[in-house]
């Protein structure tokens, strides 16, 4: 009996909690001047590009690292 109540207790808290983060107001509004415009992308016009090339290779090289080692590890 108490262990369920402490579940509900928890389980309450946690509940009422969750709710008071989501509780944020709207974000500011943009800087005046030095050539912002209207809709513009989140981030404004900074490159990913790059960086997620960078990611891709570096994931297939580290997958490829694992399946040599397997591979190896099987001959053994």
């Amino acid at each position: 009996m108490k262990s369920t109540i402490k579940s509900l207790i928890l389980a309450a808290f946690l509940t009422f909690s969750v709710n008071a983060l989501f509780a944020q107001g709207p974000p500011p509004p943009p800087a005046g001047g030095h050539g912002s415009g209207g809709n513009q992308p989140a981030g404004g016009g900074a490159p990913i590009e790059g960086g997620v090339g960078i990611l891709l290779a570096l994931g297939a090289a580290y997958g490829a690292r694992k399946v040599y080692q397997l591979r190896n590890q099987e001959e053994k």
